[in-house]
């Protein structure tokens, strides 16, 4: 069986960065991008990106509130990939949201609606 390389072996995670924008807006719908960028390490252009690539796909859509965005998550859209097209992307949220403390079904709280 091959080793992973050294050089890249403690670089590779699960998820990408769309969903983990998607998961951070999902809990605090009113983060800001440099707030989204800090948390998950990457640029706040990049973020701005990412929204404006979620945006186009259908899964958030942005409301303005005065000097700030509101973010809402459509979790009826289904994933992107064939493999995983039959599931919405509520599913995968449920999974990074779903707290003991919280009521089940509260996802109006959290920006997803």
């Amino acid at each position: 069986m091959s080793q992973p390389s050294a050089a890249r072996g403690d670089q590779w995670t699960f998820l990408t960065n769309h969903a983990r924008v998607l998961i951070a807006l999902a809990r605090d719908p009113e983060a800001r991008g440099r707030d989204v960028a800090g948390l998950i390490g990457i640029t706040e252009r990049a973020v701005q990106l990412i929204v404006a690539d979620l945006e186009a796909a259908g899964y958030l859509t942005r409301t303005r509130v005065g000097r700030r965005n509101r973010y809402t998550i459509d979790p009826t859209v289904a994933l992107r990939h064939p493999t995983e097209a039959d599931h919405p992307v509520g599913d995968l949220l449920a999974t990074f949201l779903h707290r003991e403390d919280t009521p089940t079904g509260d996802t109006e709280r959290a920006g997803v609606s």
